[in-house]
């Protein structure tokens, strides 16, 4: 008894017909017929009944059907756990450009050989490495467009709320929109993913735009455009890596604009370990509430991919 003839023989007991069966499985009917009649010689039993009327199990026929359908359910389960083993032990790479979850290796688990690279780019060079195959995922800001363009899919993972920094110590309350300064860089090859987010954001709130080309979007030259501009200045979600000055205080925005980091693969990678992975991490997103937005009245951009989920609150 063959695990081929078990589903060759399952398909015709669905159809009740050969030639449909046949045809759900692509082989020939005459293929067919002979690998039923050479599975009923093995069992010692008939287990259908041919005439002009069509095609009926027999007793011995309907018996086998249940044990048919259970090891054939038992061999594709053990071939998909198999299946994923083998994907789960070649490296996937992953990149970022400022946001990953803490614990991201004991997310995944250990079975996954998770290799986050460490040549952290901006979101739309993380982008363009996934859409060419040098990543297999990444934590990236992209726009609908984007996405299209380059053939990818975006889930959702994070939705982090931007702040301003001001140099008004001790003052916590939340600063109307058009009353903070956004920073745009004239180096594009850094800084166009955040230039297109902060111009759209001035251009519906009013805000005003100062242009820097120091790479003060972050760093000790952010704080200093905050001190010489003398106003709060709105915070781009890449990390600062220097102290903030005591001098100056975080202030929430009104409304606040959501950065959202999605969770990028290729449309087409259809590999178990990459689904694997973007399932635990979206699971995690949903139970740690890393995509709820605030309950504040927020900002989008336009062609934020994520904005019929998140809804229109603005």
């Amino acid at each position: 008894m063959e695990l081929r003839q078990l589903r060759y023989f399952i398909a015709v007991a669905d159809e009740l017909h050969f030639s449909r069966a046949a045809g759900r499985l692509h082989i020939s009917g005459p293929a067919l017929s002979q690998q039923i009649m050479a599975l009923e010689r093995d069992v010692g039993a008939e287990l259908l009944l041919r005439d002009r009327r069509g095609v009926r199990l027999t007793a011995a026929g309907r018996s086998l059907l249940q044990d048919a359908r259970r090891i054939v359910g038992l061999a594709d389960d053990a071939r998909q756990r198999l299946r994923l083993a083998a994907a789960i032990s070649a490296p996937l790479r992953l990149g970022y450009v400022s946001w990953l979850p803490d614990d991201l290796p004991a997310l995944v688990g250990p079975a996954v050989a998770l290799r986050v690279d460490e040549w952290v780019l901006p979101s739309h060079a993380q982008a363009d490495r996934v859409a060419e195959g040098t990543l297999d995922l990444a934590v990236a800001w992209v726009t609908t467009t984007e996405i299209e363009k380059r053939g990818l899919t975006a889930d959702f993972l994070c939705a982090e709320p931007l702040y301003a920094v001001s140099p008004s110590v001790g003052s916590g309350a939340a600063v109307a929109a058009l009353q903070v300064t956004v920073l745009v860089d004239a180096d594009e090859s850094a800084w166009s993913s955040w230039n297109r987010f902060a111009g759209e954001f001035a251009g519906d709130t009013g805000a005003p735009i100062a242009r820097v080309d120091d790479g003060g979007i972050t760093g000790e030259a952010f704080y200093a455009h905050v001190r010489r501009i003398g106003s709060p200045v709105l915070a781009s979600p890449k990390r600062h890596t220097a102290v903030s000055p005591p001098s100056l205080a975080r202030r929430p925005i009104t409304p606040t604009p959501l950065w959202t980091w999605s969770l990028l693969r290729r449309a087409d990678d259809e590999r178990a370990v990459v689904h694997h992975v973007v399932e635990t991490l979206l699971t995690a997103a949903q139970s740690r509430h890393w995509s709820d937005p605030p309950e504040r009245p927020w900002w989008l951009p336009s062609d934020d991919p994520h904005r019929a989920r998140l809804g229109t609150q603005q």
